[in-house]
């Protein structure tokens, strides 16, 4: 059976309204993606019937919500097939995820003149905590380079790989080129290396491409306001005896064992980086949204996604004077794109003022903008609640504003 996207838009209600005097078509997913009614209501519900605070209370109401917020944990795993030996600590977004993992492993096992291996195409969250680390230890970070249709040059990765080699850290999916990297392959690279596989998961998990227990990383870090759910929530999946022998994150209530004025012991992960109250309703939320993803056909999505990219990629590729940014063979959904000599701002502004809305600007990732020989560009990102319609109209809405530029 074919998938309808008009159907499930149904369930996203903010989807149906206009702006600027014309229907939203909603193509800033990449930034976030938008909450169907289920994820809206669970987190609505959890705070009329169900809220308290976790683990340091035998009464009712914390006793319900403490197994709210640890069935959450479970349903993360579960979603992402995490192996058995695997926990998942709740983060604010994938951000903090790559931020423990640099702070709290790289500090304390990479020494002077270590190696981390990163790509071009990396966002911000994925290359800022590096340097930092890098800054602090004296580790060296290298960089591998992308080919020219924005595909990972592997075979430039693995030249990169010696004896010093440390951590590869790589985005399962570029935010800016939408490449589809082949992380099961750069696990194979780090593993025989020797080297721990960290997965930016932040753009491939809201198209059904993560499983663990297939790429094999050592540590995934993912976002759930790319998925459908709320922002200010995340994950970070990783062995739990990787993470036990890690530093510790912040300090404060839940994470510790003992606390006296001789010293402090902690205890183990996950609850050794979840210092504080958590957002637990945030938690509850992300895990029905996952569950909201689980409910719908995987591969009927990745069609029709694939379909949306292509009807799109056809269109843009008309335009005269439009480039792409990106064009390797497996892409998720967005493009990138500039316009000649026409600002991208400019480009957003006019499509913002017929109900479209994109992104603008360098997407975090001024490395690459440097190595792709401009200053920014517009992204249009799509999701499966995306119509075919609403592709064609900004096509036709962006090759009428081209055309007043030339």
């Amino acid at each position: 059976m074919a998938f309808d996207a008009k159907i499930i838009r149904e369930e996203f209600p903010i989807l149906d309204q206009e702006v600027e005097g014309g229907k939203l078509v909603y193509f800033d997913n990449a930034a976030s993606a938008q909450k169907p009614l289920s994820v809206i209501e669970k987190e609505a519900q959890f705070y009329k019937n169900d809220f308290s605070n976790i683990h340091r209370s035998a009464h009712e109401l914390s006793r319900r919500s403490t197994i709210a917020f640890e069935e959450a944990r479970k349903y993360v795993l579960k979603h992402f097939n995490a192996p058995k030996d695997h926990t998942a600590v709740f983060t604010r977004g994938a951000t903090e995820g790559l931020n423990i993992v640099a702070r709290c492993f790289g500090e304390k096992f990479l020494s002077e003149g270590d190696e981390i291996i990163l790509s071009e195409m990396e966002h911000h969250a994925n290359i800022v905590p590096w340097q930092l680390c890098a800054m602090r230890t004296g580790a060296k970070i290298k960089v591998a380079k992308i080919l020219p249709d924005g595909s990972l040059d592997i075979e430039n990765l693995k030249s990169l790989v010696g004896a010093r080699t440390k951590i590869i850290s790589i985005a399962h999916a570029s935010n800016v080129l939408g490449t589809i990297n082949d992380v099961a392959e750069i696990s194979r690279i780090a593993k025989k290396a020797g080297a721990v596989f960290c997965v930016d998961g932040a753009q491939s998990a809201p198209h059904f491409l993560d499983d663990i227990s297939e790429i094999e990383c050592d540590f995934f870090a993912c976002s759930a306001h790319k998925c459908y759910g709320p922002t200010g929530e995340g994950a970070l999946i990783a062995k739990t005896d990787i993470l036990n022998e890690m530093d510790v994150w912040q300090g404060g209530g839940d994470m510790i064992e003992n606390v006296s004025w001789e010293g402090t012991t902690f205890r183990n992960a996950p609850e050794r980086f979840e210092a504080g109250t958590p957002n637990i309703a945030g938690a509850v939320a992300f895990a029905e949204a996952l569950k909201f993803m689980d409910s719908l056909d995987k591969s009927a999505v990745r069609v029709y996604e694939d379909e949306l990219l292509k009807r799109a990629t056809d269109h843009l590729m008309k335009i005269e004077g439009v480039k792409i940014l990106g064009t390797a063979p497996q892409k998720v959904p967005l493009i990138s794109f500039v316009c000649g000599n026409i600002h991208h701002n400019d480009i957003s502004t006019m499509l913002d003022a017929n109900g479209i809305a994109v992104r603008s600007g360098h997407h975090c990732a001024e490395p690459l903008m440097n190595t792709l020989g401009i200053k920014g560009s517009c992204r249009a990102s799509m999701a499966f609640y995306n119509t075919l319609e609403e592709v064609d109209y900004f096509a036709k809405k962006l090759s009428s504003i081209v055309k007043l530029f030339a």
